[in-house]
């Protein structure tokens, strides 16, 4: 009776820590390099270094350009995911920096503006990590532009992501009717949410602060 007992009790418990949900985070950040814009990536690189230091053992991190067609590895500047012990991780860190650094030092501008094909490849790299939570940063003007024959009409499956907007500079023809860029907004605000992702804009970078 006691053995039946036990085996029911352990059956459980195994149970019970299979459903236990990762702890773990993910980040993957598309930078936008088109025109002018591209002339923000110093800023970008305070934020992927801001974001570094918040990471820890088994979190997941890419850096990823946004370019004429995103939805592809080769565009992923700098990726890691972290070890378990302190002096291995901060030797990662120290190569995803560099490799970012050498990346911002040699960019140039990208003639068009993919930004639905990195989402679905930021979504594809931490669905395959398979972290807790999962998040992904565009620092971009969010206006897309594609090159003839990409589609890209299509539900990006965001469902238990977080996208957050960063920098979203205006452009001159936004200066002239605000409401492009309201518009703009409010369109990908939509796209995300359509899928249950969460979505965030933030402009003032010090806002960073607490979400990761």
């Amino acid at each position: 009776m006691k053995r039946s007992i036990l085996l029911t009790l352990c059956i459980f418990l195994a149970s019970c820590s299979s459903e236990i949900a990762p702890r773990n985070t993910g980040v993957y950040m598309l930078l936008d390099t088109s025109g002018t814009y591209a002339e923000e990536l110093v800023k970008a690189e305070q934020i992927i270094r801001f974001t570094l230091s918040r990471l820890d053992a088994s979190d997941a991190f890419a850096v990823a350009r946004i370019d004429t067609g995103s939805f592809s590895e080769r565009d992923i500047i700098a990726k890691a995911s972290f070890d378990d012990r302190p002096s291995a991780i901060n030797r990662q860190k120290r190569v995803f920096a560099t490799q970012v650094s050498e990346f911002v030092e040699s960019a140039n501008p990208a003639p068009y503006t993919d930004i639905t094909g990195g989402l679905l490849q930021a979504v594809e790299f931490l669905n395959e990590k398979g972290t807790g939570s999962k998040t992904i940063l565009i620092f971009s003007d969010l206006k897309e532009d594609l090159e003839e024959g990409y589609v890209r009409d299509i539900d990006v499956p965001l469902d238990g992501f977080r996208v957050i907007a960063l920098n979203v500079t205006k452009l001159r023809s936004d200066n002239m009717d605000p409401r492009e860029y309201l518009d703009r907004l409010n369109a990908w605000q939509g796209r995300v949410e359509k899928t249950g992702g969460q979505w965030r804009v933030i402009n003032d970078l010090d806002g960073l602060e607490g979400l990761l």
